[in-house]
This record gives C-alpha cells, structure tokens and sequence, in this order.
C-alpha cells in the first residue's frame, strides 16, 4: 500500500498526519509513506538567470523544511517510515503528479491549507484533488 501525505504545514495537515499515524496499523503490512510538500515557486519572473541553480534548491529545502516537520515528528514517534519530497510548483497539480508518478494506492491530505484568500479566488488544493486523483482520497479536518 502507497500513501502520498500531502502537507503544507497548516493545522488541517497536521491533523491529516496524525489521522495516518493513527491508522496505519490497520494494514496488514506497513504502508510505504511518501510525505510531501509543495513549494509555491518563487514570483519573480526568470529569478535562476540571477541566481545559481543549487542557491534556489537551498532556498526552496530550507524554507520547506518547518512545514514539514509536525508531520515528520508525528510519523516518526508512530514508528512510520517515510520518504520525504519537496517539490515546486502548483500545489494540486503537484499532489496529483506526484501520486501517478508514485503509482499511490491512497492520497491522505487536509481539507484546508495556509491560503484561505487563494482558495476562494482560484479554489481549494482539496477540491481539484479530490476531483482529479486517480486513486481514494482521504481529506482530514
């Protein structure tokens, strides 16, 4: 069993984090974990033609690194093990790449994020996953 763990740091994911740290016993065998976070790409036009490539994939780890962190300590203390992936991008069509790419069985998520504004203007990441996932979605309040 595949599990993509899509987080962005907010109170909802880390709900979601603990919601699959608790059931994760429920399977037979151990569900291989993919935790990820999604990077909103920085939106200054061509900024790699002014900065090295490795200063922004620094850039982008370092700044996702706190809001992946709830989730890692909470898989962690369950005993769950994960891989970790940091991605840029838009948000849902990352989710949604990175779950066929993966091939997951599962894609676990919290039903609202950080961008309460974004969402009502372009419409939530849950929703266009949701609608768009090619496996069950699990959304956690």
């Amino acid at each position: 069993m595949k599990l993509l763990l899509a987080v962005d740091g907010s109170g909802c994911s880390d709900h979601a984090a603990a919601h699959l740290a608790a059931i994760a016993g429920a399977w037979r065998e151990a569900p291989e974990v993919h935790l990820l976070y999604v990077h909103p790409p920085i939106p200054i036009g061509r900024v790699q033609t002014h900065v090295g490539h490795d200063t922004l994939e620094n850039y982008y780890r370092e700044e996702s690194l706190p809001h992946l962190a709830s989730a890692e300590q909470q898989l962690t203390a369950a005993g769950i093990e994960f891989t970790r992936h940091i991605h840029v991008g838009e948000p849902a069509d990352v989710v949604l790449r990175v779950a066929r790419e993966l091939a997951c069985d599962w894609i676990v998520m919290g039903n609202k994020g950080h961008g309460a504004v974004a969402e009502l203007v372009l419409g939530s990441v849950s929703h266009r996953v949701l609608s768009l996932a090619h496996c069950p979605v699990l959304l956690v309040k």
